[in-house]
């Protein structure tokens, strides 16, 4: 059988299963640390099949828990999570089969990559260490995730203590229906509107509330939340240096690039300074023309940062006189569903075959690929809501490609999850525009797993790929999503048939660059920020007077002094993204410059280009560094221009 069937023989013994799974699995490593074989296919290979059966295993109770979420399933997979992570510390902390890996030689550059990989993530574990240092390490890390939880438990706190009471109907005039229902309330039997900082509710406002007074006051309340994680802050920064220094790096940034695929420091600085600069003449004239419009629509002469939501959108109303509605009766799912598997089917040449495979859901649509009449790979497509399922859209990758210690082929499966709104019996699934560009970017995920060709498992598909750049294929198939000869394919009425006229399309495209290069220019802000924050330990004020700097060259507005946006800065200091928040912007150089090398204006793509991105970047997974993959398909490195065009901007 090429694939394993989706199904959970029993929940309730499903911790006690995978229990037994990893003991079994700790006495396999054991006898191979102990043997005195030193050859890859001795050593490694047998690992790589314990990952794919643990894998096998546990994917489909983490995916059924996220999908069709139940008492039981959260029960089998709470449990399950202590069991993993014992597993995991057990593996990381093994010497000898450390001292193993380090013995084994590679016969070829995927297994070279592999035995770097795994090198390189004991020596970040700490591996190398004495046992003194080891233990610092272990409180480090213990104290780091304290500090992550208290940050964001304080953000929180923070953000459920506000809230903004209106009782004047004027106040809230301009506010859409489905806003205004959120906010309404009753207040000693009188109805008012309670604004608070969650995001929905705090944008409405800043998006649509008439009162200047009253946006400026949520404003000044989101900006100067928590000011005690400023001491969290403290503490993370110098625990995260400490971290680092033991580990053998100079700071916390050039730690967190082991992984990526920048190859200094310098290298991300100097990316983001370009980045920004090429942008802020744009940005400067995006916001000179929202100026004037709030100057000439209601007097205005002194914007401020509270106001540019509000006047941004009734400027885009006025300029493009466009909103969601007007498309989506045009995108049926199972058309555009249909018309992307056809695009990928065109782009790099497979078939795309209803299957018969098990499912989780009778909406689940899952499909077989073909490649020159050879099965390839299994996709599940999970796209409706329900009160079950997770928020969101992910894709979620399950079996990989790769030749096992036997000698025997696997095939990729992956699914991808989004939550678009369900069709019924009377009414089909329509989705807006963003959901179209979602299905595009997460099938981009899928697509770049399902189509790995290597025969390691562990740099197969997504595996090794280097966190900055995992959002490349993703990113690329997305921008897709916008082009009309694409769209044309599937943008249909779903009562008349009729196509969708130049006029909409047109729009679609338009809109999406609507007040980019402001966009970008504060998307550097934040990235340089958190690189530069993590170079060297910054601590107090000096936080502070660092953000300041760089606003001197980002921030076209004046930030006032009650604004201590780092406070907030979740992604950083409670998130994953310390000293990577650069990797949205390092990735998408990528996915613009090869869009344009893979696009056709007429047709939609290049197929030879196509052909050429399939084999360097899809095929190859994670086995060579992105850049490497990228010159050998075109023989140059990206271009930052290639991403200012795709936003509109003139570089």
């Amino acid at each position: 059988m090429p694939f394993q069937e989706f199904k959970i023989e029993n929940l309730e013994a499903f911790p006690k299963d995978l229990e037994v799974m990893l003991a079994s699995q700790l006495a396999v490593i054991e006898e191979i640390v102990k043997s005195d074989e030193s050859a890859y296919d001795k050593v490694i290979k047998p690992m790589q099949d314990l990952d794919e059966e643990l894998g096998n295993f546990f994917t489909p109770l983490s995916h059924l828990n996220s999908v069709e979420n139940s008492e039981a399933t959260q029960k089998a997979y709470e449990a399950s999570l202590p069991h993993l992570s014992k597993f995991s510390s057990t593996i990381a902390q093994n010497e000898a089969l450390f001292e193993k890996i380090k013995s084994v030689n590679a016969q070829n550059s995927e297994q070279k990559r592999v035995l770097e990989h795994d090198i390189r993530d004991f020596v970040l574990s700490g591996t190398d260490l004495s046992l003194e240092e080891k233990k610092e390490l272990e409180a480090i890390d213990l104290k780091l995730s304290e500090l992550g939880n208290n940050f964001s438990q304080n953000l929180l706190n923070a953000t459920n203590a506000f809230e903004m009471i209106i009782e004047d109907e004027k106040e809230v005039a301009e506010i859409p229906a489905s806003d205004l229902a959120l906010a309404k309330t009753e207040v000693e039997g009188k109805t008012v509107y309670k604004f608070t900082l969650q995001i929905p509710s705090y944008l409405a406002y800043m998006t649509y509330g008439t009162s200047r007074e009253r946006r400026e006051e949520i404003a000044k309340a989101y900006a100067s939340r928590s000011p005690e994680n400023a001491e969290v802050i403290d503490e993370l920064l110098a625990l995260r240096q400490k971290k680092a220094k033991l580990l053998g790096f100079e700071s916390f940034s050039a730690y967190s690039l082991a992984t990526k695929d920048a190859s200094s420091t310098d290298e991300v600085t100097k990316f983001l300074e370009e980045l920004g600069q090429k942008a802020l003449p744009q940005a400067k004239e995006e916001l000179a023309e929202l100026k004037a419009f709030a100057l000439r629509t209601d007097g205005i002469e002194d914007l401020q940062g509270y106001d540019v939501a509000y006047y941004a959108e009734k400027l885009k109303k006025e300029k493009f006189d466009f909103d969601e509605s007007m498309t989506k009766p045009y995108f049926e799912q199972s058309k555009v569903l249909r018309g992307l598997l056809d695009v990928v089917s065109e782009l790099f040449g497979v078939e795309f075959k209803p299957s018969t495979a098990t499912i989780w859901n009778e909406k689940v649509k899952p499909f077989d690929i073909y490649k020159e009449g050879a099965l390839s790979g299994r996709i599940y497509f999970d796209l409706e809501a329900r009160e079950s399922k997770r928020g969101g859209a992910w894709m979620h990758d399950w079996e990989t490609h790769y030749v096992d210690a036997k000698g025997e082929k696997h095939l990729a499966t992956a699914f991808i999850v989004c939550n678009f709104s369900p069709s019924t019996e009377p009414n089909p699934s329509l989705l807006r525009h963003d959901d179209v560009v979602t299905l595009f970017h997460e099938m981009g995920h899928g697509i770049h797993h399902l189509f790995g060709t290597c025969e390691e498992r562990s740099v197969s598909g997504i595996n090794g790929v280097a966190w900055d750049v995992v959002e490349f294929p993703s990113q690329f198939l997305e921008a897709f999503a916008y082009e009309k000869p694409i769209l044309k394919r599937f943008a249909f009425h779903h009562e008349t048939g009729e196509p969708m006229s130049e006029e909409l399309l047109d729009k679609i495209k338009e809109t999406k660059n609507y007040q980019s290069a402001l966009g970008i220019v504060r998307q550097v802000e934040l990235s340089l920020f958190d690189f530069n924050l993590h170079k060297k330990l910054y601590q107090g004020e000096e936080v502070q007077a660092l953000i300041d700097g760089i606003r001197e060259t980002t921030a076209l507005l004046k930030v006032p002094s009650y604004n201590k946006f780092q406070n907030g800065f979740a992604h950083i200091f409670a998130g994953g993204y310390a000293a990577g928040y650069y990797s949205y912007k390092w990735a998408e150089v990528l996915s613009a410059d090869a869009f344009y090398e893979c696009l056709d204006e007429q047709s939609g793509f290049n197929q030879e280009k196509a052909d050429g991105y399939l084999k360097y970047v899809l095929n190859k997974g994670g086995s060579e560094d992105m850049s490497s993959l990228y010159k050998q398909w075109l023989g140059r490195e990206p271009k930052v221009e290639s991403l200012l065009k795709l936003y509109g901007i003139e570089g």
